[in-house]
This record gives structure tokens, C-alpha cells and sequence, in this order.
């Protein structure tokens, strides 16, 4: 996202959209926490509410829904916060291969290196 599109954001719809509020303490999201919906949008909820539950069907980070709605990221977490509070969407970290397995062996890692080196 360019400087410019945040410098010509107007302070005053953030405002109004995160309902004066700036900032959650309750719930910590990073940027690549995945956020999926877990239902669909109800008639009368926030427009951009209802974007984020239609974008997030499949898991998207944080970072993929600030810049899809071309809002600052502390704006969309406090959105996000909102949703999470009523459940509407569910929030997980991504797992990395190493976390779901234990860590190969320092002898086969010295044979992965020796056979880098002979390339």
C-alpha cells in the first residue's frame, strides 16, 4: 500500500468505523495471523464487516485483509476483534512444518551442509 493512500485516508471515517476506538487489548493478532468466517453476513452489519466475513471464507492473514481493504492495520484489528467477539470469525497462527514434527538430527544436517557444499 503507497504512503499516499493512508496520508488521504480521512481520519474521521476511521473513527467512525472502529466506533472511536484505537486499539484492542483483549485479543493479539499479528500480521500473519489467518483469520476464516465462520458465517455469513447478517442483514445490518457494518459494510466492512461483511466484506471481511466474504474475503475470509478461506483463511487470509491479517496483513491480505488491511491491504484488500486498503485500511490500516490497526483499523482492521479492531474489526477483526469485533467479529472474534461474536464469533463470526475464528483466528489462528499459521503452523510451520517444524512445529507439527520434531527437528531433524544435528548429523543430518551436517550431511545436508557437506552436500550443499559439493554442488
Amino acid at each position: 500500500m503507497s504512503r499516499r493512500l493512508l496520508d488521504d485516508e480521512d481520519p474521521d471515517r476511521l473513527y467512525t468505523v472502529t466506533g472511536g476506538r484505537s486499539r484492542t487489548d483483549a485479543i493479539a493478532l499479528d500480521l500473519v495471523t489467518l483469520i476464516v468466517s465462520e458465517s455469513e453476513p447478517a442483514p445490518g452489519m457494518q459494510s466492512e464487516h461483511v466484506r471481511i466475513l466474504r474475503m475470509c471464507r478461506r483463511p487470509v492473514a491479517v496483513v491480505e485483509i488491511s491491504a484488500e481493504l486498503a485500511m490500516p492495520v490497526s483499523v482492521v484489528k479492531i474489526l477483526l476483534a469485533d467479529l472474534l467477539d461474536t464469533g463470526r470469525v475464528s483466528a489462528r497462527h499459521p503452523v510451520s512444518g517444524a512445529a507439527g514434527s520434531s527437528l531433524p538430527s544435528g548429523d543430518f544436517l551436517r550431511k545436508v551442509l557437506v552436500g550443499l557444499h559439493n554442488l
